[in-house]
This record gives structure tokens, C-alpha cells and sequence, in this order.
């Protein structure tokens, strides 16, 4: 199994990029939102951790949000508590897929929390930052004090240029980027098959 790990700044658009690949994705972001949906037992650790912020029956972007504008330790114990349940979920996600020839994992912690080894390709996309903060202002929970700690909790974006196998340049036009995405998904499979 080819696994590729998507790079990138907040907003810069891995998401989009990683569904182009054509192959089982694993966001990292839906399943964070599954689980302050539908894990009881992250609720009640948080919530014990909280108890001032968190006040509704399942856990809520906008309570937590608070709780990191209140301290941004507080980013670092709600991590704490949920990326374990993130790891659990991503090696289920490798056991349903272990027959795909290849997957794709949009994880923005992946390199912080050393989700990845030798054998993955990571991909960087890069994109421009006003158009990325154009982007991000029309998310529904904007709050650019918790973009601006999300980004302090993560690696350079220097550093994640440096350390990927490919770049692949965002200007959030559609054809160019599934033609680059192409090109690269082509690369990797002829370098696997003659290894």
C-alpha cells in the first residue's frame, strides 16, 4: 500500500487536493468532528477538564474555541485527548484499506505528531496566503487568534517544503491542479513498480 501524506498550511487547500487522488482518504478533520459529535468518553474527559466552557450535550467547535481563547495551554490538553483517538482511528482506517494500492492521508499534525516514516510521500501544496486568508475568513468559526495558535502548534511550513517529495502549486484552479495531481500520482506509481 502507497501512502502519501498531504502537506500544508491551514486553508491552503488539502483537503480538495487529497480527494483528486481518486483513492481512500483519511481527514484527519472529519473525524475530529465525528468525535466531539459521537465519542461519549472524549466528551466527559474534556468536559472534566472544562466544565466552565463546555456546556452543551456534545462537544462544540465555538466551547472549545473559547477555552483556547481563555488559554492556549488549554490547545495542548484537548489534543492530548483527542489525537489518541485520531491515531486509533487512522490504523482501522489502514486495516479496511489494506488491499488499495494506494491512500491518502490529509492530517494537519501528521509530521508534529510523527504520523508518517521513510515510507510515505509527502506532498506539499502551497498556496498563496492572501488568497488562503480570504479562504479561511469564510469558514464558519473564523477566529483568527485560534488560526494563529493552531499555526504555532505546527512545524514550519519551511520545514514540511523541505522534508516532501513533491510540491504542488494551489491557485485553486481546478483542471491545472488535477493535471499536476496526475503527473505526480503517475510518478510515484512507476517509481513503486520498479523498486
Amino acid at each position: 500500500m502507497i501512502k502519501i501524506g498531504v502537506l500544508g498550511d491551514i486553508g491552503s487547500g488539502k483537503s480538495f487536493v487529497a480527494k483528486q487522488f481518486g483513492c481512500p482518504v483519511f481527514n484527519a478533520d472529519k473525524e475530529v468532528s465525528d468525535i466531539y459529535k459521537n465519542d461519549k468518553s472524549c466528551y466527559k474527559k474534556i468536559k472534566k477538564k472544562f466544565p466552565k466552557f463546555i456546556q452543551s450535550k456534545s462537544l462544540k467547535k465555538n466551547e472549545l474555541g473559547s477555552a483556547i481563547k481563555a488559554n492556549k495551554k488549554n490547545l495542548k490538553k484537548i489534543s492530548d485527548i483527542v489525537h489518541p483517538i485520531v491515531r486509533k482511528r487512522m490504523y482501522l482506517f489502514f486495516k479496511k484499506n489494506q488491499r488499495k494500492r494506494m491512500v491518502v492521508l490529509d492530517i494537519p499534525l501528521l509530521v508534529e505528531n510523527k504520523l508518517y516514516d521513510k515510507n510515505f510521500y509527502l506532498i506539499f501544496v502551497q498556496s498563496n496566503k492572501n488568497e488562503i486568508n480570504k479562504r479561511l475568513k469564510k469558514r464558519p468559526f473564523y477566529n483568527k487568534s485560534i488560526i494563529d495558535s493552531l499555526r504555532k502548534s505546527q512545524r514550519s511550513l519551511l520545514y514540511k517544503k523541505k522534508i516532501s517529495n513533491f510540491v504542488i502549486k494551489n491557485n485553486f484552479k481546478l483542471l491545472s491542479l488535477k493535471k499536476s495531481i496526475k503527473i505526480i500520482k503517475k510518478k510515484i506509481l512507476n517509481e513503486r513498480n520498479s523498486s
